[in-house]
């Protein structure tokens, strides 16, 4: 079973890996990343650290069996007043398989017994209809309010954790 592991330092060329591997595939039903988020990787993998370090963001990824290979990445970010917002993406070859509906419940937990968050925020382009069925799955609800994900039409979804520690 792959692990959910908390962002360290020595995650970076494997979440690379995972990225450039990946990229067409997300740019299908998400928002890509830029050839920027490339050429400064290494930059920005620091800065996420940095920001984690401080609480405001806390950036997950899962580990495969072999303990090398990144099949996904969970990021709980925009921490205030017990909230946040909620953002995943799984490998192409890691779907289908109720990994990132797990891997979401799991976080349920974690976010209300290490984070302390009472409620979670996710957005989803109105085409990727994978991470929305995720969120259903896992007791998101639609609030109404429609968002641009660069430039793609997107939900607003939330999930209240404080009446279900038991994450699911």
């Amino acid at each position: 079973m792959p692990e959910l592991q908390r962002l360290r330092p020595d995650h970076a060329p494997a979440i690379l890996a995972f990225e450039r591997e990946n990229r067409a595939f997300f740019a299908a039903s998400v928002p890509d990343r830029g050839d920027d988020y490339f050429t400064h990787f290494a930059a920005r993998h620091a800065a996420l650290l940095a920001e984690q370090a401080t609480g405001a963001c806390h950036f997950h990824v899962l580990v495969a069996d072999d303990g090398d290979e990144i099949m996904g990445r969970f990021n709980v970010v925009d921490v205030a007043d017990g909230s946040a917002e909620l953002g995943f993406r799984l490998a192409e070859k890691a779907t289908g398989r109720g990994l990132a509906t797990e891997v979401v419940r799991d976080l349920f937990t974690l976010c209300t017994t290490t984070y302390t968050l009472t409620t979670l925020r996710a957005a989803a382009t109105l085409t990727n209809a994978a991470s929305r069925s995720v969120l259903t799955r896992t007791g998101f609800v639609l609030t109404g309010e429609e968002v641009m994900l660069s430039g793609k039409r997107g939900v607003w979804y939330v999930r209240e954790l404080a009446a279900d520690r038991s994450g699911r």
